[in-house]
């Protein structure tokens, strides 16, 4: 025999619907959890189906004291849909109106824009325009490295890097001074130790 077919999350949600409307009544969860599986839906799953309903307006909640009580009447779900197509009727009104505007809008940018020889000549002159900007700015690209500014900024760059290439000079020939002085006996492995660096008797100050 084949495997009974279990309940899908709307039939669920059916049948707890059925339980309020049958008795139109106040009802606790552990109330609820009894009363599901007599409407194949079993009490573990009772209290998901029961908040899904909340969460939709079909089923109301409320605290009173320290009990939580759950209720339904027919009327919730009449309501309910009263409120859906109202929205909808609100929403296509909006919608409709939207697209008035929107055609009016076309039709308006539509004006002076019908074809016309002297429209054509114009587009075409445009274009040829737009083509002859083009080639300008890539010839101007092309003078790119003679701008005025882009020069004074390599002389500043150059100034920039003579005067740190000299102070790295400096501080080398600071360096050397203080290692002969404080390390005399090391003299030869010194000497070593900069010409493996490329510190040679040719380094002077730019």
């Amino acid at each position: 025999m084949s495997k009974k077919r279990g309940l899908s999350l709307e039939e669920k949600r059916e049948h707890m619907l059925q339980i309020f409307y049958d008795s139109q009544d106040f009802f606790l969860l552990k109330e609820l959890e009894k009363l599901g599986p007599k409407k194949g839906v079993i009490s573990q799953s009772v209290k998901d189906v029961v908040q899904s309903l909340v969460d939709d307006d079909l089923v109301l909640k409320d605290k009173i004291g320290t009990s939580v009580y759950f209720w339904s009447l027919p009327s919730c779900a009449g309501n309910q849909l009263t409120n859906a197509r109202n929205k909808l009727k609100s929403d296509l009104f909006s919608h409709a109106k939207y697209l008035e505007e929107l055609v009016e809008q076309r039709e308006s940018l539509k004006r002076g824009r019908e074809e016309s020889d002297d429209r054509d000549m114009a587009l075409e002159e445009l274009k040829n325009i737009e083509l002859q900007h083009k080639k300008l700015k890539e010839e101007l690209a092309n003078y790119a490295d003679n701008d005025p500014a882009a020069v004074e900024a390599v002389k500043s760059a150059i100034a920039i890097a003579h005067s740190a290439a000299n102070r790295w000079t400096d501080n080398i020939f600071t360096l050397q001074h203080w290692c002969s002085s404080n390390f005399p006996q090391a003299k030869e492995q010194l000497e070593h130790m900069y010409k493996e660096v490329g510190i040679t008797e040719d380094l002077d100050y730019l």
